[in-house]
């Protein structure tokens, strides 16, 4: 595995262009906490375990099959 693979070089091109940012350090900060945001705490507010609300535990297949079936109809 010499510094002609093709995974080495790639790694290599991000590893350079990642230790030489200035800039680009901050916009990543920004980035990451945006989805952390977007993931973590929306999740928590907007959308709850709708299955967990209105299902029994062990029979959320069944309800999922019953409302598929009932919306169809």
């Amino acid at each position: 595995m010499g510094k002609q693979n093709f995974f080495y070089r790639v790694f290599d091109l991000y590893y350079d262009g990642f230790r030489n940012m200035r800039l680009g350090r901050t916009l990543w900060a920004i980035i990451l906490i945006k989805l952390f945001i977007m993931f973590a705490i929306l999740k928590v507010f907007f959308f709850p375990n709708f299955l967990k609300e209105h299902a029994e535990e062990g029979a959320e297949p069944d309800y999922v099959a019953t409302e598929m079936i009932d919306r169809a109809e």
